[in-house]
């Protein structure tokens, strides 16, 4: 079986989880004779090769003047797009980045029509052009390639499937990793929720990573149920042997969060938590790792509460340093308001971290090991972390059973749903 797959990042070169969770499927699929042919805006050489072909859109030229061409293009609806709709960049940064952007709407389209583009891949102010050219090569890869099934990840590829699917006639498979419900709370951009609403409508099947992503599918946007499968998310497993010889430096407890600074990630919650723990006990340092629009707001709240002696930030962390900073960690919180699956906790478990997760994700529905509470309850947040650090028989058994459990929590698990679902897929085409 072979699958044309599109997503927008590969690892090394990731924003967020979206990376990790296509390389881990790519992988899990690979063991399942799965041949994958892996789109992305912009390769750069270091990429693993190991779990599909991957294909470098930027590669891709196209000419438009080949009447081919000119029919791929009229096959995509180009789109105007505004407001905060970027994953990891928030409405104050989106807007700034849109603002400088605007002189030059006028040359859009014919950047988007010459024969050669360059992507960045990234998620700045060129996302309206970059998106449409996406799609617009979407169409030359499928007209000259052979392949069963498209498989779409996430909103910014959405436009690609389609393009694919009218050319080929192939079913289309897209993953709903993230809802602009989850990026925005019910403050939407239209223009983003009118795109997942069409991608969705438009596929043959929709995976969701959770239930809770599913409900919010279903409801929110109004697909059909029937067509909805949720397929868990897990972990790599990875040797830490290079971490042997990590030490903390400081000797207080360390209490870390790790994830984007934007509001979906809850980090208010945890710094509103960290000081009422500072307050009755100061053997305890906090830790926020990552970037967003909330920084400089959080850095100005942690001054304001007076606890900037106990409390850290790190700026963006990827790799073995994700890796060192769980190292030192004694428990591991993840406050999110809305998160649709959670791979970090299953990291932190993987390395032997209790971990503290919101009700209000995705992953709270299959991890029975580690301690949940409702992201605005920061008394019971304040409660879960002090249990943790103080009671050593509580973290021994959350250590020990937690790591466990999510080491059964295998990629080739997951893959063997998502080729059911293209399996299912196939039959019901052959039938037609």
């Amino acid at each position: 079986m072979r699958v044309l797959m599109f997503g927008w990042e590969f690892p090394p070169h990731i924003t967020g989880g979206l990376g990790t969770a296509c390389f881990g499927l790519t992988k899990g699929l690979s063991k399942h004779h799965i041949d994958i042919l892996f789109v992305v805006p912009r390769a750069y050489g270091d990429e693993s090769s190991e779990t599909a072909r991957l294909v470098n859109a930027s590669e891709v030229s196209v000419d438009m003047e080949e009447s081919e061409y000119q029919e791929y293009w009229k096959r995509i609806s180009y789109m105007q797009i505004g407001s905060n709709i970027i994953p990891y960049v928030g409405p104050e940064e989106f807007k700034e980045i849109m603002s400088k952007s605007e002189l030059e709407k006028a040359s859009l389209e014919s950047k988007v029509l010459s024969k050669k583009y360059t992507f960045s891949g990234k998620y700045g102010q060129d996302l309206l052009e970059e998106v449409s050219r996406y799609a617009l090569v979407a169409s030359a890869i499928a007209a000259r390639n052979e392949f069963d099934i498209i498989h779409a990840h996430d909103w910014l590829t959405y436009s690609a499937g389609i393009a694919a699917k009218k050319v080929s006639g192939k079913p289309l498979v897209v993953h709903m990793h993230a809802t602009e419900f989850d990026r925005s709370g019910e403050n939407i951009n239209q223009a983003v929720f009118d795109i997942e609403k069409k991608g969705m409508e438009e596929a043959d099947r929709v995976i969701t990573v959770s239930n809770l992503t599913r409900k919010i599918v279903i409801e929110k946007y109004g697909i059909n149920p029937d067509k909805i499968t949720t397929v868990y998310n897990a972990v790599e497993p990875a040797d830490k042997s290079h971490l042997d010889d990590i030490h903390k430096t400081v000797q207080e407890k360390v209490v870390t969060f790790l994830g984007r600074i934007t509001f979906q990630k809850g980090p208010e919650y945890f710094i509103e938590s960290a000081k009422k723990i500072i307050d009755k006990d100061s053997n305890v340092r906090f830790v926020m790792a990552g970037t967003g629009d909330m920084m400089n707001r959080m850095i100005k709240r942690v001054a304001e509460l007076r606890i900037a002696n106990k409390f850290h930030f790190t700026g963006f962390l990827q790799g073995q340093d994700v890796d060192r900073m769980l190292a030192v960690s004694d428990v591991f919180v993840m406050p999110s308001v809305s998160e649709p699956f959670g791979i970090v906790p299953l990291e932190a478990m993987r390395s032997n971290v209790p971990v503290v997760i919101s009700r209000q994700s995705g992953v709270s529905e299959i991890l029975k090991h580690a301690l949940k509470v409702d992201f605005w309850d920061i008394d019971a947040m304040a409660d879960a972390i002090h249990g943790l650090l103080h009671y050593d028989a509580l973290s021994r058994m959350f250590r020990k059973y937690g790591k466990s459990e999510v080491e059964n929590l295998k990629w080739e698990n997951a893959a063997f749903h998502v080729k059911n679902i293209y399996s299912e897929l196939l039959n019901v085409t052959a039938k037609q």
